[in-house]
């Protein structure tokens, strides 16, 4: 009789079988590390934008559902870790362009980025030019990016020896004992210590639901030259592509169609509420695609859902759980997001030196440093530049073999 194979729980009861607790933490610190961080560029963009705290606040809380909704049924249907969240390159952008048009035509701007970011993806065009670019390449980006925020926790340790210094001794004997759970035990360790110091603040909480505001959209040519443009590459280049990225890095072989033309079709449905731009994540994707969030890869998935559902209820109380991050220490968020990005920095790092081919080295250290130097000229982000410059020396050092070698040391006396 043939062996009988064993069916594979579907839908709800598989996602039953395969939650954990490290994934659910790690989809936890990953939105917590966005909402301490990136989500600051927003609220800096905001206020120099001179926009009311109705728009504000309709702002996070676009793009955090936005984020979270697309995150979460990325997530579980691919069955893969998809971290998707805002544009933090494009924030950055708004910092200095916003306030030049009105409300209303920065939102058509972002329509229109939408839209032009979906037809892009839908050509398959960003996928196809990643899978050539050599892979120490593609680690080395990934390893520039990381780079910067892992060396903040020095920093941090200095500045707050007790919470900081205590959290990163916390995650270092806990990655003895207790690898998979090192990250959520630090995290407990730095609050503790941080309330035990009395270091929280205690001001009050106004727990309310916050309320979107729908803006009417005004396209003009300027604001789309000036916002549309500059916000697709710097998302394509600066978010997407490291994104897609980092899950290749973890061995998933992401739909790139798939996964774009998703955050491209949120940034547009939630536009005329804020949302600048949804797309893939790049540093907090290293939390949940690495083994710090499950051993097996096949369930680091709950850690996208996870982070999803975060997104989506932090976004619902988004002027509440503002408060509640301003009252946390900085220190302890750089550095519990210093140590949980040290796995995905380490696998990068030996990727970078991974393969005989002739110049990969030195092509992957050139990209490191354009990488992690921060550079933007044009107004293009540097891992943008450094896939473009280490490309340009992998090619200008690589030595192809001769075609005989390649076959073997017998190939040119049977071919002669």
């Amino acid at each position: 009789m043939p062996e009988e194979k064993a069916v594979q729980p579907r839908g709800l009861r598989r996602l039953g079988n395969d939650i954990s607790f490290s994934a659910i933490c790690a989809g936890f610190i990953a939105m917590a590390v966005s909402y301490a961080g990136p989500m600051l560029v927003i609220l800096q963009a905001a206020q120099r934008a001179g926009l009311s705290e109705a728009q504000s606040s309709s702002w996070v809380w676009a793009v955090s559902v936005g984020s979270g909704i697309t995150g979460l049924l990325l997530s579980l249907f691919t069955r893969q870790p998809i971290i998707v969240a805002w544009s933090v390159p494009g924030a950055a952008l708004l910092l200095t362009v916003l306030g030049d048009y009105s409300y209303s035509e920065a939102i058509g701007a972002y329509i229109v980025a939408g839209l032009l970011g979906l037809l892009l993806s839908l050509s398959g065009l960003l996928g196809w030019l990643l899978a050539r670019v050599p892979k120490p390449v593609l680690a080395a980006v990934l390893a520039g990016v990381l780079l910067p925020f892992v060396m903040e926790v020095v920093q941090a340790v200095l500045d707050s020896p007790l919470i900081a210094g205590g959290l990163v001794a916390a995650y270092f004997l806990a990655r003895r004992w207790s690898p998979g759970y090192a990250v959520p035990v630090a995290l407990c360790a730095g609050i503790a210590l941080a309330a035990g110091s009395g270091q929280i603040s205690n001001a009050p909480l106004s727990f309310m639901l916050t309320s979107p505001v729908f803006t009417v959209p005004a396209f003009s040519l300027s604001a789309i030259m000036g916002i549309s443009l500059p916000l697709l590459i710097v998302t394509m280049a600066g978010q997407n592509g490291p994104g897609l990225t980092m899950l290749r890095s973890s061995n998933y072989r992401p739909n790139d169609r798939l996964l774009l033309s998703g955050g491209s079709l949120a940034s547009i449905l939630f536009a005329p509420f804020g949302s600048h731009a949804i797309n893939l994540a790049a540093i907090t994707a290293g939390i949940c695609t690495s083994a710090q969030a499950h051993r097996d890869p096949a369930r680091r998935y709950v850690a996208g859902i996870s982070c999803g559902a975060f997104f989506i209820f932090f976004g619902l109380f988004s002027q509440t759980f503002l408060q509640l991050f301003a009252a946390v220490p900085a220190e302890l968020v750089i550095a519990v997001a210093g140590v949980a990005l040290l796995p995905a920095m380490q696998g990068s790092m030996q990727d970078m030196f991974d393969g005989p081919a002739s110049g990969a080295a030195e092509a992957a250290v050139c990209t490191l440093i354009i990488t992690a130097s921060g550079v933007a000229p044009l107004g293009i982000v540097s891992p943008f530049w450094g896939i473009a410059g280490g490309t340009l020396c992998y090619l200008a050092l690589h030595k192809r073999r001769p075609a005989y070698a390649a076959k073997g040391p017998n190939a040119a006396v049977a071919s002669g």
